[in-house]
């Protein structure tokens, strides 16, 4: 069964998109965040869309929109906010991660 608490958190604009994104692909309004190994820190995020959470997953809901984060990643990004910006260099998920060390200039991978 999947565990609803706040270690994790999904902002309203980063909820807005993703039911934007999941309403045009008709699939649910879930996120996953995982972490991979790579990137040029060492970690890097990975976003997708998922059909319903895992059994050891983390949940995170804002606006109906859930955020979902496996076991092994979540020592990775525990405490972490995921945000939707735009801005004159793109719109994007950012995810600040109070676990990571240092990061890269595009802010899509990182170290601990």
């Amino acid at each position: 069964m999947a565990t609803l608490v706040q270690d994790i958190a999904l902002t309203p604009s980063a909820a807005a998109r993703v039911a934007a994104i999941a309403a045009r692909q008709g699939k649910p309004a879930i996120l996953r965040l995982s972490v991979d190994g790579g990137g040029c820190s060492g970690f890097q995020y990975k976003f997708a869309l998922a059909d319903a959470p895992e059994a050891a997953d983390t949940v995170a809901e804002t606006d109906g929109v859930r955020l979902l984060v496996d076991e092994i990643s979540l020592d990775l990004v525990r405490g972490c906010s995921v945000d939707y910006v735009e801005s004159l260099g793109g719109a994007a998920f950012k995810v600040a991660n109070p676990n990571a060390a240092s990061g890269c200039g595009c802010g899509s991978s990182f170290a601990v």
